[in-house]
């Protein structure tokens, strides 16, 4: 079987490092959904605009050619302990394809090139390639009650976030937000634990550095980025 994309996604990670672990824990993250042909004219996407929440299949695509095992270390497990890879949300799978539910929050179904859908809580990398969109359907998509495994047991801590020298007033205060939140997630390796270590991401037109120590993310560069 060929899938091909059928929408590109546009994010403010233009690399791997610092994309939430899963979508929804950062509600003010903001990308854009283009689609592409045959299926960017508004036809594809009549009465979508009836449900806030979509469903997207789409592709892992810069761990293509990443090894493939059987078993993972699931980041909430502190890496130490093995689970298999269909009970865990690793991103490196065997087929490469990645499940996101994110909220509709605008749909530009005139725009220029083609149909494009705003969300937010995405946590999927820019340019990612997008091979289906399915509605969220709340009678049958949410199941109070159910079991999520070692999810349930094994608490995630967030960090808290400083920015002494006030750096992210030069962001627009949408995209600091943005920003703070995803930093508050620890966008390091689960194994990495040096508080010397200075962590540089992109972010938007930003490039973020950063240390972490004793529970603290503290912001220690923000510079906008030539083009």
């Amino acid at each position: 079987m060929e899938i091909k994309p059928i929408a590109r996604f546009r994010s403010p990670f233009t690399s791997k490092f610092g994309i939430p672990r899963q979508s929804g824990v950062v509600e003010e993250l903001r990308g854009q959904i283009v689609m592409e042909p045959p299926y960017n004219s508004p036809d594809a996407l009549r009465g979508l605009d009836g449900f806030d929440y979509l469903w997207l299949i789409w592709g892992f695509s810069a761990n293509v050619d990443a090894p493939k095992h059987t078993t993972v270390r699931p980041p909430r497990l502190g890496g130490n302990e093995r689970m298999g890879v269909f009970a865990t949300r690793s991103p490196f799978r065997p087929n490469n394809l990645g499940l996101s539910s994110a909220r509709i929050i605008g749909m530009d179904t005139y725009a220029k090139g083609g149909p494009v859908i705003t969300v937010a809580g995405a946590d999927l990398m820019d340019g990612t390639p997008i091979y289906d969109i399915k509605p969220y359907v709340a009678f049958t998509d949410s199941h109070a009650g159910a079991r999520s495994g070692f999810v349930d047991t094994e608490r995630w801590s967030t960090l808290k976030v400083v920015d002494e020298r006030s750096l992210l007033a030069a962001m627009p205060a949408g995209e600091a937000e943005a920003l703070t939140n995803t930093l508050a997630q620890d966008p390091r390796p689960h194994f990495h634990d040096d508080p010397e270590r200075t962590y540089g991401m992109p972010f938007g037109q930003w490039e973020v550095r950063f240390r972490v120590s004793d529970g603290a993310l503290l912001i220690v560069g923000l510079e906008a980025m030539r083009r």
